[in-house]
């Protein structure tokens, strides 16, 4: 196959619109606007197509800019349309949904295009958690073209679309740095760094997908997310879907907690954003019983499930995004604790992990909690625990929950007894035995309040669906 055959079809402006919205729905807005520093190279637009339309039936705003018309710069009325844009979604409310390929400021029309961009800047900081927005990058962004998209709340990139600040050229001219455009600001730096939430392999693609996660939240902050019908998860070997099955018995051994996370959520209805990056947390949206819930869940598939710096900032900014629109926060835990070490304190764990404490802390939303097999240290307080405010707080039978493991435990409080026993491996296994039953066990927290039910891993679907029933009228305490 040729080069050629194998590229994407690139779309236009109106075509992407055409493929997220309801068929019909379009309407135009600032359709006529022309820039007036151009002469004869201006054209009607200029250079991006601002609207409002409807995706299932719900109305939203939208903009899809022009690579094609001088690299997608951005001028003064090019501004001023998405500014409008932004401006009719928040005094109606509206999602906002925006198709980014830009150079950057148009180099024509000097500080009036900065300017521009600076304009775009405040009236998307100011609809932050008034209205959804989201943007889908599909071809190279660069300068405000970079900045703009990554000031919204999710981020999806088409495979050939790429980011950054500053261009291959320009690193070259002033670091001597050869690069190429993919390598630099592509998809796999960006889904690796959390700028971008999602990478799908076309525009349709993205469309389609973009599509989905507004079926998750609502119009603005206030309103109910909509909900949808349950699609129970599908049982293995017939009988009840049961999570329990893909989580080994043994504390350290590892699984991939969305295998288990399938069999609480509905059917085909989980969406883990940012999957390659921080990957010791996964962040989701779900539906249980048919209602949009966000998903934070330690993944002991990577580094065991500790929590990082880059865990925390990332599972602190998802928390803070749902909070916002009204979903309600399933913790998901099977954590160790925080991973120790110069380099982590380095990385600033303390003001990271301060952050996640100060997100769960803050939401409004409704907050529950599921401890799978382990919740230990300061972790433990951070997941989502009943002090910091977990509305339920469920754990599976053979769950353990304290300031650390077991024979760790021992190896600090029993030291003395270990170094005058003439079997210290066989003494550090009974001392921890007796701490464990003491100290750790799911049912030593129930007993003290920490735990509000122990509960069977097949009935967790069961108990987050009523938990969700039962909390659906304090949906309106979120954010407005």
């Amino acid at each position: 196959m040729s080069a050629l055959a194998a590229a994407p079809v690139r779309l236009t402006p109106h075509e992407r619109l055409e493929a997220l919205c309801d068929p019909g729905s379009i309407r135009t807005i600032r359709s006529g606007a022309v820039s007036p520093k151009l002469g004869p190279r201006a054209i009607a637009g200029d250079g991006v197509v601002g609207a409002t339309a409807s995706v299932d039936g719900r109305p939203i705003a939208c903009y899809a800019q022009d690579g094609a018309f001088l690299g997608g710069s951005l001028g003064e009325r090019h501004a001023d349309t998405i500014v409008r844009v932004l401006q009719t979604a928040g005094r109606a409310r509206l999602p906002v949904v925006g198709f980014v390929e830009s150079g950057g400021a148009r180099m024509q029309e000097g500080t009036h295009s900065l300017a521009g961009y600076g304009r775009i800047f405040r009236e998307t900081i100011a609809l932050t958690g008034v209205v959804p927005q989201i943007s889908v990058v599909t071809g190279t962004s660069a300068g405000g073209g970079a900045y703009s998209p990554a000031l919204t709340d999710l981020l999806v990139m088409t495979e050939d679309a790429a980011m950054f600040l500053t261009g291959p050229s320009v690193v070259r001219e002033a670091l001597g740095e050869e690069i190429g455009v993919a390598e630099l600001g592509g998809p796999r730096v960006h889904d690796r760094n959390g700028v971008c939430h999602l990478v799908e392999a076309d525009e349709h693609a993205a469309a389609t997908r973009v599509r989905e996660l507004l079926s998750y939240l609502p119009s603005s902050a206030g309103r109910m997310p909509p909900r949808s019908l349950p699609l129970a998860p599908l049982a293995v070997d017939g009988g009840e879907a049961d999570p329990g099955r893909f989580v080994p018995a043994a504390p350290r051994s590892a699984y991939d907690v969305r295998d288990a996370l399938s069999a609480i959520v509905d059917r085909e209805s989980i969406i883990v954003l940012q999957p390659r990056w921080a990957r010791n947390v996964v962040t989701a949206l779900a539906r249980i019983d048919g209602r949009p819930v966000a998903i934070i869940a330690n993944q002991p598939r990577y580094l065991g499930g500790v929590l990082d710096a880059e865990a925390s900032e990332k599972a602190a900014r998802f928390v803070s995004l749902c909070d916002s629109f009204g979903l309600p926060l399933v913790a998901v835990v099977d954590t160790p604790g925080f991973m120790p070490g110069s380099k982590q304190e380095r990385a600033g764990v303390i003001r990271h992990g301060a952050s996640l404490l100060r997100a769960f802390a803050a939401a409004r939303v409704p907050k529950f909690t599921v401890i799978l097999r382990k919740s230990y240290g300061g972790a433990y307080i951070t997941m989502n625990s009943r002090d910091l405010g977990s509305d339920m707080v469920l754990a599976w039978p053979e769950a353990e929950m304290g300031i650390m493991a077991a024979r760790a435990a021992v190896g600090i409080v029993n030291r003395r007894e270990l170094r005058a026993s003439s079997d210290p491996e066989a003494e550090r296994t009974r001392l921890a035995e007796a701490y464990a039953e003491e100290h750790l066990r799911a049912d030593t927290a129930a007993a003290a309040g920490f735990v509000d039910e122990i509960i069977e891993p097949a009935q967790t679907r069961d108990r987050l669906a009523h938990a969700l029933e039962s909390f659906a009228g304090d949906l309106s305490l979120s954010r407005p």
